[in-house]
C-alpha cells in the first residue's frame, strides 16, 4: 500500500510540474519575444519534458506496480484514452520544441528575433497540448471510480 500511494503521489507531482511547465512556456512565449527569454524558453522545454517523462514512467509504475494491478488498467479503454492523449500531447509537443530550439541557436547568434506570426503559431500548439492535457484528470478520475471496467 505504501508503495501504490507513492507513486500516485510522484505521478501527480510530475503530471503537475508538467502543466505548470507548459503554462510558463505559454506565458514567456509572447510576441517580442527575444533574447535571455529564449534561452529561457529552451531550458523550460527541456523541463516540460523531463517532467512528461516522468508521468509517463510514474504512470507505467502505477499500472504495473500499483494495487489495483495491470488487468485493471490494460482492459479499461478509458487508460486508453488517457496514454494516447498523453501520447497525443508529446506528438504536439515536438514543432514548439524544434521552434524553440531554433530561436535560441538564432538568439546566441544574436539573429533576429521570432516574427509575431511565428510565435502566435507556436502558441496555438502550446494552447492544443494545455487543452489535452486538461482532460486527463477527467479521465483519471473516471477510471477511479470503475467505468470502463470489461
Amino acid at each position: 500500500m505504501t508503495l501504490d500511494i507513492a507513486l500516485a503521489y510522484l505521478h501527480f507531482i510530475a503530471l503537475i510540474g508538467t502543466v505548470g511547465l507548459l503554462v510558463a512556456e505559454m506565458t514567456l512565449c509572447r510576441p517580442g519575444i527575444a533574447g535571455d527569454a529564449l534561452h529561457r524558453l529552451k531550458r523550460i522545454d527541456i523541463g516540460f519534458g523531463a517532467f512528461a517523462g516522468a508521468t509517463l514512467v510514474t504512470g507505467a509504475l502505477r499500472a504495473f506496480w500499483g494495487v489495483k494491478g495491470s488487468a485493471f488498467y490494460l482492459s479499461n479503454p478509458v487508460f486508453h484514452a488517457k496514454v494516447g492523449i498523453f501520447v497525443l500531447v508529446g506528438l504536439l509537443s515536438i514543432v514548439p520544441t524544434i521552434r524553440f530550439i531554433r530561436w535560441s541557436k538564432a538568439a546566441a547568434r544574436a539573429e533576429a528575433a521570432p516574427n509575431a506570426a511565428a510565435v502566435a503559431s507556436v502558441r496555438r500548439w502550446l494552447h492544443a497540448e494545455i487543452g489535452l492535457l486538461t482532460l486527463l484528470p477527467l479521465l483519471a478520475a473516471i477510471m477511479a471510480r470503475g467505468i470502463g471496467r470489461v
